[in-house]
């Protein structure tokens, strides 16, 4: 395989990225919020393919939140901002929760190796976007916006020290919005650094990557802005990562961008030292094209979404390219009982498809993508939904529902509340989806598409229904929206859910995703 690429290396939602290197092999953690498994960790040789190799949790907190039961849901919260870290030989990985903040813990999940088993174990502390870092057996933990604060923490990480240090490290007054944040803590050649982002007040008005060193770890740290750069797209800053070195000596820093509904994509940035301060970029500069050296040249990556025909043998897991929407209940799934299709069943009503329980997801892609899948509705009970979702806050729906005996083709989307004044969507939605358009289905079967164009921002989704082997459009375009309360770029789900009675259900063929430029 090549080893070089255009940036942004992937075009699809991995935020809050942090990254290391074990021997030859580069491990990579990525927010995965209200989803299922969750706390993704990506591999890869040469910091610019990636695939998947684990996730760290099916269960995070077993809540009616987590299990979408309490009428709301995690969305925007969840797990996110995690810190990744290999230490005499155990992976670490440390994270909250923003469900869980009155209970003042944060989650550390350990193993000795990178497909698990992971521990997982609660510490004391709320440590939002932290960064771990050991000096010798005395573990240290970096947290917090505006104010970071460096903790000593226990040798076996439950608690801070007693009479340790516990002291703000770096006050951030230049700002707008967002003060420095996501912070990413190492040692270097004797000095202490720390990376992390924050928003201009004055100049580009933009994210910008931030460092601060010191040479001792409690300060003073004294630093400076060393990436403002969007790459000419739309004002959105690349910042906020982690760095690390090649086998070789070479060093990088991986980072993301926000790119509209599509979600926060990595982008890999070269990164050299002059007299001891990084400088990131070429000339200030991301480069829209990378190459780096691979530990192994042969290697072929799995990829981060895929097709799949859905055709599993009893026991197997389905492809980690899959996950669920919040906590699914099992009882209610299957792949085994009609071979090579997915069952979705009925539990609870739901009033409109955020939350339907059970729905199944992949992550879309850019520039442009289609999901599509044939789907067997002859099970659905009055009132029934099911089909495939476009799925954020501001979704959009192609489904069959079915409604006096019969079957219609429905292409639905959010009765979208008032944004409050900061311009978010309020948590929770209760009301059902406003319906677009319906077409009566003759049959019991029909393949559902949907294509996605974040190209430059434009952001727009079309619904289709396959007639005759031609796809017809149904419903309006969909304007996609990349908003706060679900904090998550658009994902292809595979939904089946009911708002009169429990009991129907659903058979999911085949699922296609392309990706074309």
């Amino acid at each position: 395989m090549e080893n070089n690429k255009n940036n942004p290396i992937i075009w699809a939602d991995i935020p809050d990225v942090d990254v290391i290197r074990v021997d030859d092999t580069y491990y990579m953690i990525s927010t995965t919020m209200h989803l299922s498994p969750g706390g993704v960790i990506f591999r890869s040789y040469d910091l610019i393919h990636w695939e998947i190799a684990t996730y760290l949790y099916d269960i995070l907190e077993d809540s009616a939140g987590e299990r979408l039961e309490d009428g709301r849901g995690v969305y925007g919260a969840g797990m996110w901002a995690a810190t990744i870290r290999h230490h005499n030989g155990k992976f670490y990985v440390i994270f909250v929760a923003n469900d869980t903040r009155s209970q003042n813990v944060s989650f550390l999940f350990t193993a000795d190796k990178i497909e698990g088993p992971w521990e997982k174990r609660k510490i004391k502390g709320f440590y939002h976007d932290c960064s771990l870092y050991f000096e010798g057996d005395r573990p240290f933990i970096v947290s917090g916006g505006g104010d970071l604060r460096l903790v000593e923490m226990k040798p076996d990480l439950s608690e801070p020290l007693p009479g340790g240090i516990d002291k703000v490290i770096i006050h951030d007054t230049d700002y707008v919005g967002l003060r420095f944040e996501g912070s990413h803590m190492y040692k270097i050649d004797g000095k202490y650094y720390i990376f992390m982002i924050h928003w201009l007040r004055y100049g580009s008005r933009r994210r910008v990557e931030a460092c601060f060193f010191s040479d001792k770890i409690d300060g003073p740290y004294v630093g400076n802005n060393i990436l403002d750069d969007d790459m000419g797209y739309h004002n959105a800053g690349v910042a906020q990562g982690g760095i690390v070195d090649t086998p070789d000596g070479e060093w990088y820093a991986m980072l993301f961008q926000d790119h509209g509904a599509v979600g926060r994509i990595p982008v890999l940035v070269p990164m050299r030292w002059d007299e001891g301060f990084p400088v990131l970029g070429v000339d200030g500069k991301v480069p829209h094209h990378m190459e780096v050296k691979s530990t192994r040249p042969d290697y072929v990556y799995e990829p981060i979404v895929v097709s799949d025909d859905f055709d599993y043998a009893p026991g197997q897991p389905l492809h980690h390219a899959w996950q669920w929407n919040h906590i699914p209940d099992n009882s209610l799934w299957s792949v085994t009982e009609r071979a090579g299709y997915l069952r979705l069943r009925t539990g609870r009503l739901a009033p409109n498809v955020t939350l339907a329980k059970n729905s199944l997801g992949q992550r879309t892609m850019g520039p442009v993508c289609r999901g599509s899948v044939k789907v067997d509705v002859s099970n659905l009970r009055e009132g029934d939904y099911a089909g495939l979702c476009a799925m954020q806050s501001n979704y959009g729906f192609v489904a069959v529902t079915r409604e006096g005996g019969e079957n219609y083709i429905v292409m639905l989307t959010r009765s979208v509340p008032e944004r409050d004044a900061h311009g978010h969507f309020p948590h929770g939605d209760s009301k059902p989806g406003v319906e677009r358009e319906r077409v009566k289905l003759d049959g019991d079967t029909v393949e559902l598409s949907i294509v996605c164009d974040f190209r430059e921002n434009v952001d727009v989704a079309d619904f289709y229904y396959k007639k005759n082997g031609e796809w017809v459009k149904i419903g309006t375009q969909l304007q996609m929206l990349y908003t706060l309360d679900h904090f998550m770029g658009y994902r292809f789900e595979l939904c089946c859910f009911a708002t009169k009675e429990s009991g129907g259900y659903a058979d999911f063929d085949r699922y296609d995703i392309e990706v074309t430029d």
